[in-house]
C-alpha cells in the first residue's frame, strides 16, 4: 500500500500568523486552526504549521542553522509577484543566486522560500 502525500509541516513560533501569510501568498483554505497547529488546505495537498517553542530561525546561506526545507512558488512575472508578497510580509534575502529565474525570500518566521519562473511560460522548462 502507498501512503498518499498530504504535504509538509513547517515548525514556527506562531502557526496562525504563518498560515495566514502563506494563504495571502498562494490561496487555500484554513481548515484546522488550534493554538498549536494550523492546516492550510489546497486541492491536492495541505501545508501544516506547528508551534515549536524552541524554534530557531534559519540563517541561510550561513549553515549554522540550516534552512530545514524551503517551498517554491511559480510566478510568471517575478517583479509583480515580488511586490505582492513583500506587501504581505516576505523579506528578500541579501543573497540571490539566480535572480532572473529564482528569487529567495524569508517568510515571517524566517523560513527561506522562492518565487520562480521555472516551468512557467516565461521561464525555462527543462529539469533543474
Amino acid at each position: 500500500m502507498v501512503a498518499p502525500f498530504w504535504g509538509p509541516t513547517l515548525d514556527c513560533p506562531e502557526p496562525l500568523r504563518l498560515a495566514e501569510f502563506y494563504q495571502q501568498l498562494a490561496g487555500g483554505e484554513l481548515t484546522v486552526v488550534t493554538e498549536a497547529f494550523v492546516e492550510l488546505r489546497f486541492d491536492a495537498f495541505s501545508l501544516g504549521f506547528q508551534r515549536d517553542l524552541n524554534y530557531r530561525t534559519p540563517t541561510w546561506p550561513d549553515p549554522r542553522v540550516p534552512q530545514q526545507c524551503h517551498l517554491d512558488f511559480m510566478a510568471a512575472d517575478l517583479d509583480a509577484e515580488q511586490a505582492r508578497i513583500v506587501k504581505a510580509g516576505a523579506v528578500p534575502t541579501a543573497v540571490q543566486p539566480e535572480p532572473t529565474t529564482f528569487r529567495v525570500f524569508l517568510d515571517p518566521a524566517g523560513h527561506p522560500f522562492c518565487l520562480t519562473t521555472w516551468r512557467t511560460p516565461s521561464g525555462p522548462s527543462e529539469s533543474r
